[in-house]
């Protein structure tokens, strides 16, 4: 049976994987991001165009894509913002609240949108990360971003009990965040820079697709847990 899933961030990493893993299963999917996936919306991707740095305007610019929708099976938060490796004491406050725009309060907008009466969903992943339960120095407002958004799960999930919800960490995936993160000078104040540097290239760090066709097979068993915890995909 063809599913209707949403997802954000679908124009790179896994986001766009698992785009392309559902559609070309027969879903029905509906994606958002700040760029264009050609190949996607050609294979059927339902796309709009919309940047999360402004929360409001991105949920209400969604609407009339899934305004006739009645029903979800699957949401999945995806689209994030790491933002750069540094201490706290030096992270500008403004880049902070970027960060916060679009990891926490764009779901909670998107949240509200997708959740209204009438429209059935029957699960929501939010894609956390370790750093949300780590906070490892350099990490700053991405570790405060995801500690944020499982919070934001477990209290969506008090609130809509017809709905299952999960934060899920995906585990390390080679994508463009890991580029960013490997190519940095390794630093002996932010120590996983180096655990980095030595999973990427193994099967410590898989690519995109594999990791979104592991996912695929991990939010099925999520719905057998509780609703509103944090999961960890390496420990399932």
């Amino acid at each position: 049976m063809a599913l209707n899933i949403l997802i954000t961030g679908v124009s790179a990493g896994l986001g766009y994987a698992l785009a392309q893993r559902y559609l070309s299963q027969g879903h029905t999917v509906y994606g958002i991001s700040r760029r264009e996936p050609q190949d996607l919306i050609a294979a059927g991707l339902r796309f709009i165009c919309l940047d999360l740095a402004d929360a409001q305007a991105a949920a209400t610019q969604l609407e009339p894509l899934i305004a006739e929708v009645k029903r979800f099976d699957l949401v999945l938060l995806n689209a994030a913002k790491l933002g750069e490796i540094r201490d706290m004491q030096d992270a500008p406050l403004q880049d902070l609240r970027e960060t916060m725009e679009i990891n926490v309060w764009a779901n909670k907008c998107l949240l509200d949108l997708v959740l209204r009466p009438g429209r059935v969903v029957q699960q929501v992943v939010g894609i956390s990360s370790g750093a949300s339960i780590t906070g490892r120095r350099g990490w700053n407002g991405y570790s405060l971003s995801k500690a944020a958004l499982n919070m934001l799960i477990a209290l969506y999930a008090d609130e809509f009990k017809a709905t299952h919800f999960t934060a899920l960490a995906p585990g390390l995936i080679d994508t463009a965040m890991q580029d960013y993160l490997t190519a940095l000078p390794v630093d002996a104040r932010y120590a996983p820079l180096q655990q980095l540097k030595s999973a990427k290239g193994t099967d410590a760090m898989p690519d995109a697709a594999t990791c979104a066709e592991l996912c695929q097979a991990a939010f099925a068993g999520l719905l057998q847990r509780p609703s509103g915890g944090y999961a960890d995909i390496r420990k399932l």
